[in-house]
């Protein structure tokens, strides 16, 4: 890989020269895409032992970053397909607010029929957004203004614990991984999980970086909200049924109470300001939200492509 080796000696072009042209023909769910623009990613967030802090502006690698993104995000629209024009986020966020009669998807075969070693992979292939829950989405933040950004800063209030740092959202995954015998190090598993993993923290990365992708950033936060409730509902129903320890379901049970409130509040109060005061945004949120669920489907469709199968889930399988 490249970009891993480039990091790991002091910034350079010659390292990186050769890299950005055949980003063209790369598959945009790719593995290499994605583990390049995760480690791109990576230096704006916490950084690797080891790597030259200077790699974080660096010019040529800036220059890659942007091949890498503008090949996923061409890939990402081309799935979402074009939005109506009269479609509206506030149709959009009601059309989400609906759990299907018949779902199908990890949370609803750990619920029904899933067995411990398909929860700790479940938990090995979220841990690389949990753990840094909350954090992708706060680079939105600088880019609101008023009521919308008023609260948007008090739900993010709660995913960092409400002042409590034992009660931080990413503490409680780490708190579920340690109990689960699981590795709750800080991107343990970033050599573990597919690319379709990579790709749901990718695009809430990229989104979040970018101020004209704000109004993605605020549709992939107000799905993440909407949708959390009812699948960590089922999550908690999950590990009740397996008797798992008592660290696994307060996590989830916590995301069943207080996105239940933030729901309300992200569809009034932030997207219902945003698109109040910057109307032309309405339809990025809309693509925010259809842009959340093609990668999260993906990764669902991986998930339980292996399960069905009787396969590991995981490009490294758990001992």
């Amino acid at each position: 890989m490249a970009v891993r080796r480039a990091l790991a000696g002091p910034p350079s072009h010659e390292q990186l020269a050769s890299v950005v042209a055949s980003v063209r023909d790369s598959d945009p769910y790719g593995l290499d895409l994605q583990l390049a623009l995760c480690m791109c990613y990576e230096l704006h967030y916490r950084g690797f032992a080891g790597v030259d802090p200077t790699w974080e502006w660096n010019p040529e690698l800036l220059r890659l970053r942007a091949e890498l993104e503008r090949a996923f995000l061409a890939g990402v629209r081309r799935d979402v397909g074009p939005i109506e024009p009269d479609h509206t986020s506030a149709r959009e966020m009601d059309a989400i607010s609906i759990e299907p009669v018949d779902g199908a998807g990890p949370s609803y075969h750990l619920r029904d029929r899933g067995t411990w070693p398909q929860m700790r992979e479940y938990f090995v292939h979220r841990s690389l957004y949990h753990l840094k829950e909350g954090d992708p989405h706060a680079w939105a933040i600088p880019r609101l203004t008023g009521g919308a950004k008023a609260a948007f800063v008090a739900i993010e209030f709660d995913e960092y614990g409400a002042g409590q740092p034992q009660r931080l959202h990413q503490q409680l995954f780490a708190d579920l991984l340690e109990a689960a015998n699981l590795d709750s190090s800080y991107l343990g598993y970033l050599d573990a999980v597919p690319a379709e993993a990579l790709a749901a923290v990718n695009l809430m990365s990229m989104f979040g970086l970018h101020r004209r992708l704000r109004g993605a950033a605020i549709g992939h936060f107000a799905s993440t909200e909407i949708t959390s409730p009812p699948g960590s509902q089922r999550m908690v129903q999950a590990l009740h049924r397996l008797g798992a320890p008592m660290a696994c379901v307060a996590f989830y049970g916590e995301h069943v109470e207080a996105d239940a409130v933030h729901e309300q509040v992200v569809r009034l109060d932030v997207v219902g300001d945003l698109v109040a005061h910057e109307p032309k945004l309405d339809h990025d949120v809309v693509f925010g939200i259809r842009a959340h669920a093609v990668v999260e489907n993906r990764l669902a469709d991986k998930i339980m492509g292996c399960w069905n199968l009787d396969q590991p889930s995981l490009r490294v399988p758990l001992s």
